[in-house]
């Protein structure tokens, strides 16, 4: 039987309540599908914090290295600052183990009603591919004279010739395997007049070179209304760090819920494991009330199983998934039904 390990981190809020769901679905279809996860959880996040001063341990990336993959449920604590939090422990996997290419896909699942008015709500289908590692949160910047009149604080964008080829150059490989083939270039550069203009100049590059793939560029405040508006002119978006975040929540809101909205921050050279989770966040006001939405976290472990080559078992909890929204059995609050999050869980479960 094939056996992969994976680090399982609970993190803060309901991340521990959904990633223990994500662990249950995943476990069963392993074994449905002829395969095995051991997991091993990590007790780190804001409690963490709040008993060391870290949100991890120094050795932390060390602890991390030599697992398949990570599964990770949200962090993010009201009573510490969010800068703490993130960069305490999402950010500092991101950008250690150098996952470059976050995946958030976006797909108006059967059953599931869309703000959007019917029409276009069947034509939202995208993969948003965002780049992970530097633009507008490389972290490069500083504060001088806190305190006083005169303070200053800089955050610096930082584009490189490499991260921005390998980010698109990701994107054109994606758009290249799915039926539409076609790659829309998020940007600012008539505002941003050197960063995003070479993210536009290494876009049109690789254009050339990928001249099997449709391609058009969007300014991000179009494609926000476009989204909206034309949703099916959209098929795989590749937008910087930033663009990729802000454009990702729409899209789960316009899918149905951010508690659809699944995501794998990747390192596609298969050196560093690669780490999935749900896009909502840690949502402190719903903790331990057992109404959280598993879906995205259960949908980012058929992500998980895909990323080890576990197609067959990735394919076959999507469906589960589907069945679950479709025949609206068990419907978790956000989608208008009032199942729990176990009984979501053991419904998908059932259907695998």
């Amino acid at each position: 039987m094939r056996k992969y390990k994976v680090a399982a981190i609970g993190g803060d809020g309901i991340g521990p309540e959904v990633l223990k769901a994500g662990m249950t679905c995943i476990r069963e279809v392993g074994l449905l599908e002829g395969f095995e996860f051991s997991f091993q959880e990590f007790p780190w996040g804001s409690n963490y914090y709040r008993e060391t001063g870290l949100m991890m341990p120094t050795d932390g990336l060390a602890q991390l290295k030599n697992f398949d993959a990570i599964y990770f449920g949200a962090v993010g604590d009201p009573n510490i600052p969010d800068d703490v939090t993130l960069w305490g422990l999402r950010i500092a996997i991101c950008q250690g183990f150098d996952l470059y290419a976050n995946v958030r896909p976006a797909v108006l699942l059967p059953g599931v009603e869309s703000p959007l008015r019917q029409g276009l709500a069947k034509e939202l289908d995208w993969v948003v591919i965002r780049e992970n590692s530097e633009g507008e949160y490389a972290g490069a910047g500083g504060r001088s004279h806190q305190g006083h009149g005169e303070e200053v604080a800089i955050d610096t964008s930082v584009f490189s010739r490499k991260g921005v080829e390998r980010i698109q150059r990701y994107a054109f490989e994606i758009a290249a395997q799915k039926p539409n083939k076609k790659v829309s270039c998020i940007t600012k550069s008539n505002a941003q007049r050197f960063g995003m203009v070479l993210w536009d100049e290494v876009f049109y590059e690789l254009a050339e070179e990928y001249s099997n793939v449709e391609t058009d560029k969007v300014l991000v405040d179009a494609a926000a209304a476009r989204m909206v508006l034309d949703p099916g002119s959209f098929d795989v978006i590749v937008a910087s760090n930033l663009h990729g975040d802000i454009l990702s929540d729409l899209a789960g809101a316009l899918s149905g819920s951010l508690g659809l909205s699944a995501s794998g921050n990747i390192d596609p050279t298969h050196n560093n494991p690669s780490m999935f989770e749900p896009v909502h966040g840690s949502a402190p006001d719903i903790d331990r009330s057992e109404i959280a939405n598993p879906i995205a976290t259960i949908w980012s472990g058929a992500m998980l199983c895909e990323h080890l080559g576990e197609v067959a078992a990735a394919k076959r909890l999507k469906e589960a998934i589907c069945r679950v929204t479709k025949e609206k059995a068990a419907l978790p609050r956000d989608l208008g039904g009032q199942a729990s999050t176990s009984l979501v869980t053991e419904a998908i479960v059932g259907y695998l």
